[in-house]
């Protein structure tokens, strides 16, 4: 995850005196330093009669690329000097921040800031600015926590136009949930997909050095943990394909990528592609999910770019009446495992034997988390609930001795009959702890809709 960069630019009347102002302005700049965010640092603008200080502002500003724009509003400002400012940054997220005072010798001195923020609110609404408002209470801390969420959430914003991610094969089940429009997806959230056919992939693999391949198997082999030993050839399948899809992520600088799954892999390869997903994973870290499942992968980088973690997804198994039972029938990637990453080859239903994950999930408080769309309108639902280990339970269809799926008991923290009626698909992808903030900022920077 890179820093966050934001343009950092302060306000102050012409009268107010220049060295309140300007030591008003550097300690919000230390506070915001201290989080780890790159500042582009503008000295304070005054609404001088001649507009000096706005050109200098504009001219400094000009050619920088950033994530968003911070509007530390420290004493009363006329509006004119600010949007002159700020209005051909436009097209950026923006953080309107007010100050406040101090008290000295008895007394509160104000510079009102407030009647900056306050005479700037509605204007910059009806401007059509993307923008969060945010304040200092008199005798408080100042808000960085809400700031440093909202700045998490532009940089995640910044991160996800023109991000790249790669499909092989398309619509794995003919399903509909996994569909997407490649357009508004594009226009509204950012990511460009890319198909790549698996007839390519199969090309590469009858390529690939057989020296390469011995040695990944070799790593694999002292790398997880397998519960019985595997049929000839089942390592080496992932690993080949693994080797293949890596070169294609590679050369085409994916930050994500989706196999076809069932169709695909196991229909015409004759093996389950869990363990290609688990090397991705450990190898290549990037994202990855199962069945073409666009909307989930865009998903995953939504949650990697708020969250810094892995955004590795889980499905729906059954409701309970307090949460739900989510697990995968495949991998899960080593991030989120507590143990050793445990391996049951296995074959379920006709399809081949392939590299079960097995191995148990951390447990904790989570953020479950889907992003979808009806036409170019798009929704993301967020809920939180505690993840705890799960009962004892298989699916039927594996061949005996049967797994227990890495899963998780998830009790909610909304009632489920709510959280069903609203939910968009099979699949949502998980992230630790409550994270709801942030996707509610960036949900406000893109335009999207949170439920």
């Amino acid at each position: 995850m890179r820093k966050i960069k934001a343009a950092f630019i302060g306000f102050g009347e012409i009268n107010t005196p220049k060295e309140i102002i300007e030591k008003k302005c550097n300690q919000a700049r230390k506070q915001i330093e201290a989080e780890g965010i790159e500042l582009i640092w503008v000295e304070p603008v005054s609404d001088d009669p001649s507009g000096a200080d706005v050109r200098r502002a504009k001219k400094e500003l000009a050619g920088n690329e950033f994530d968003l724009l911070i509007i530390c509003i420290a004493g009363w400002i006329p509006s004119h000097a600010v949007i002159d400012v700020i209005d051909p940054f436009r097209h950026k997220p923006m953080l309107l921040w007010g100050l406040t005072g101090w008290s000295e010798g008895g007394r509160f001195i104000t510079t009102a800031d407030q009647a900056g923020t306050t005479a700037l609110r509605k204007p910059m609404e009806d401007l059509g600015y993307t923008f969060k408002y945010v304040m200092n209470f008199y005798g408080g801390p100042a808000p960085i926590e809400e700031i440093v969420s909202y700045a998490k959430a532009a940089r995640a914003g910044s991160m996800l136009r023109g991000s790249h991610i790669g499909m092989m094969g398309f619509r794995d089940m003919r399903l509909y949930g996994t569909l997407y429009d490649g357009v508004s997806l594009r226009s509204v959230i950012g990511p460009e997909v890319e198909f790549f056919e698996m007839l390519e992939i199969q090309q590469i693999m009858e390529m690939l050095n057989k020296d390469d391949i011995k040695l990944l198997k070799d790593k694999v082999i002292q790398r997880w943990k397998f519960v019985r030993e595997p049929l000839e050839g089942t390592i080496e399948n992932a690993v080949r394909l693994y080797l293949a899809v890596s070169k294609k992520v590679r050369e085409r600088n994916y930050e994500a990528v989706s196999l076809i799954d069932v169709d695909g892999v196991k229909k015409l390869m004759k093996f389950a592609p869990a363990g290609v997903f688990m090397l991705l994973h450990d190898e290549d870290d990037i994202c990855t999910i199962p069945e073409n499942d666009t909307l989930g992968s865009v998903t995953q980088l939504i949650t990697r770019y708020l969250t810094g973690q892995v955004g590795a997804y889980l499905e729906f198994y059954e409701f309970l009446d307090n949460g739900v039972l989510m697990g995968v029938p495949d991998y899960v990637p080593s991030e989120i495992v507590d143990g050793p990453v445990t391996v049951m080859p296995n074959s379920f239903g006709e399809f081949g034997e392939g590299l079960l994950n097995v191995s148990k999930i951390k447990t904790g408080e989570v953020t479950l988390a889907r992003l979808s769309s009806t036409g170019n309108k798009y929704c993301m639902h967020v809920v939180t609930g505690e993840g705890k280990t799960p009962r004892s339970w298989e699916e039927a269809g594996w061949q005996p001795p049967v797994p227990q799926l890495p899963s998780l008991e998830i009790i909610l923290d909304k009632p489920v009959g709510d959280f069903m009626q609203k939910v968009l698909g099979q699949h949502y992808i998980i992230s630790y702890g409550n994270n709801t903030s942030l996707f509610k900022d960036l949900c406000g920077i893109l335009g999207v809709e949170m439920i």
